[in-house]
């Protein structure tokens, strides 16, 4: 096959061909980027005349299909239209893939992708799963190269650049000796210094899952910033010696997708998947040519943070502050499946963000993460989104993101980082949306109220068939006392006697459940165990997020994760049930072996940081 075939550009519809959008989390909301078929890593850079400039890897198939290349476009609008697409390499035999690009001074933008040179159509592969020991997928193999623009994106150099890279210790190890080399990449490259760095993740050989074994390095040029023959740009592979970033000691042997910030002691931060159940990181004191031994990322509270085999990306933001991408769910759940090079794809939906801070330590300047709030998602679990990148343009934050065939650009609301980033100081309560606040001041907690109207989740559309979702959510937030934590024990109850309404009650193993039913759908979910305990006074908030339709829990001040005891520790509620209203009436700590000290109710769902705000705040009226 000489060539394919050129696809027809397609725009998916708008959110407003959709239907009316109540929450611009949904990535339907999003600003769809036009492509072929195939779309991933649409990131952008913001070019001197104002534009943004975004480089996506498109194809008229599949992912990994002959004829996937490079693609430009321009927005002068923040991605609401985008100009006619500029190939960087054709859509013609071979591939080009996984493009990057970084803007230096004066005005020249460089483009940095794999591009398989030589054509090369199989692979040798291990058999299982690849039956007769060859793979045909060729879009991480040839030769890491570039082009440049000096004319803000609207063209490219005719001719392409190969950066020689380094032979390491993966590569002699790989199935070739090293003679092929195999290699992708996705993280952004940056400049500090003086020195432009571009990451690059080596891959060791094709198996179950793709890629068997991985590692992270860096290239850095002295003087790609200010020399303008590309023929005299210098480079060299980091970390020096013969291995790269790898997993913790004693972890797996997937290291990728490395994601690079540089904090304002000029020290490197790097986080990065693997197949253990959590991301990784690494410092750097010294400019990459060597790193600290990789840990797992934890919250500032010091627990670990869940995270699949998915891109997890952070990104240094103008107030030196960070934002991080990931998914919230993993652990030993699957550092243990059997099948965890492959299973530990799955589950990029929704996409949670949390906010980071530096902090001083003995070693140099290192990040503190705060707990997360859900950012991003879509209606169908089974979609993934991933691939971001992060934009600030005139005060707002923008992120990319694709499902694989429809990339797009979403704002963020501002409310919600300003939450990320002072969770760690907010103590003031939430008081919007509030719909009960028990008791009332110089009284003590009745054992019975009127129950609120919580809002309807869905409903049959106006004027027509069929339903409207909402996108509400309601929140339960308490302070309580167990004396024991025997389960079954009703500490809320509004619901009828054929059990529509909601119910919050002790479970099995020492946790919370709550239970949601519309007398036409049951769900529940609960707490995690080993966060409660009888004698003490606990804070307890419930979030309903009708959005997602994900139920979450915070316990005095912790988002549950799942912790050892499940993957997930967010669960989800039918997408049919109308709302959780019941009866009249609010029975409060009804054959209850405990105290209710306070009591809210919300007729929205509550952020994270919020829950994390009124336990801060404290059980005082």
């Amino acid at each position: 096959m000489a060539c394919m075939r050129r696809a027809l550009w397609i725009i998916p519809l708008a959110a407003s061909a959709l239907g009316q959008l109540r929450d611009p989390r949904d990535i339907r909301a999003g600003r769809a980027i036009p492509t072929e078929s195939y779309a991933d890593q649409p990131y952008i850079v913001k070019t001197d005349d104002g534009a943004w400039l975004m480089c996506v890897t498109t194809g008229a198939g599949r992912e990994g299909d002959p004829g996937q290349h490079i693609v430009t476009m321009r927005s002068t609008d923040q991605g609401r239209t985008w100009s006619k697409p500029v190939d960087v390499e054709p859509p013609s035999l071979p591939e080009a893939s996984w493009a990057v690009m970084l803007k230096t001074p004066p005005d020249r933008i460089y483009i940095f992708y794999i591009h398989n040179t030589g054509n090369m159509r199989k692979v040798i592969a291990d058999d299982p799963p690849y039956k007769g020991g060859y793979g045909t997928r060729v879009d991480s193999l040839g030769y890491f190269v570039f082009k440049y623009s000096d004319d803000h994106g609207q063209t490219w150099s005719a001719k392409r650049y190969t950066i020689p890279v380094r032979e390491f210790e993966i590569d002699r190890r790989n199935a070739y000796g090293g003679k092929v080399r195999f290699f992708w990449n996705v993280g952004r490259p940056f400049a500090h210094n003086g020195s432009g760095y571009v990451p690059l993740h080596k891959v060791g050989g094709f198996g179950e899952g793709f890629f068997t074994s991985t590692e992270g390095v860096l290239l850095r040029s002295a003087n790609l910033l200010a020399e303008r023959d590309p023929e005299k740009i210098a480079w060299e592979t980091l970390p020096d010696g013969d291995l790269g970033i790898r997993t913790p000691p004693g972890g797996g042997p997937i290291a990728e997708e490395h994601s690079f910030s540089v904090l304002s002691d000029g020290s490197f931060f790097t986080v990065f998947r693997t197949i253990d159940g959590h991301p990784a990181f690494s410092y750097s004191r010294n400019g990459g040519r060597t790193w600290d031994a990789a840990q797992y990322m934890r919250y500032a509270d010091g627990r670990l943070i869940k995270h699949p085999r998915a891109a997890n990306f952070a990104w240094r933001c103008q107030n030196g502050k960070y934002l991080y991408w990931f998914h919230n769910h993993g652990g030993r759940f699957i550092l243990e499946h059997p099948q965890r090079r492959t299973m530990a794809y799955e589950d990029r939906n929704p996409v949670w963000l949390a906010g980071g801070e530096e902090a001083d330590s003995p070693e140099g300047r290192i990040i503190r993460w705060s707990q997360p709030e859900i950012a991003l998602y879509d209606d169908d679990p089974m979609v993934r989104m991933s691939y971001p990148d992060l934009i600030e343009d005139q005060g707002k934050y923008f992120l990319t993101e694709t499902q694989k065939e429809i990339a797009r650009v979403h704002e963020i609301d501002p409310v919600l980082l300003a939450g990320l980033w002072n969770q760690s100081t907010n103590k003031t309560a939430a008081a919007h949306g509030l719909l009960l606040d028990l008791p009332f001041r110089g009284q003590t907690m009745p054992d019975s109220g009127d129950a609120p109207g919580l809002p309807m989740l869905v409903r049959r559309r106006p004027g027509g068939h069929g339903t409207e979702d909402l996108r509400g959510g309601f929140s339960i937030d308490l302070w309580v006392q167990f004396r024991s934590l025997r389960a079954g024990q009703v500490i809320l109850d509004n619901r009828t006697p054929d059990g529509r309404g909601f119910a919050l009650r002790t479970s099995p193993g020492g946790t919370v459940e709550i239970l949601l039913n519309d007398g036409r759908t049951d769900n529940a979910w609960e707490s995690q165990p080993g966060l409660l305990e009888a004698g003490q006074l606990h804070h307890i908030a419930v979030i309903v997020d009708g959005g997602p339709r994900i139920m979450t829990f915070v316990i005095d001040g912790k988002l549950c994760d799942g912790g050892d005891h499940r993957q997930f520790g967010w669960g989800r509620f039918s997408p049919n049930l109308r709302s959780a209203n019941g009866g009249r009436l609010l029975r409060i700590g009804e054959g209850f072996d405990g105290e209710v000290r306070r009591l809210r109710i919300y007729g929205r769902y509550l952020r994270t940081s919020e829950a994390i705000a009124n336990f801060r705040a404290g059980p005082t009226p």
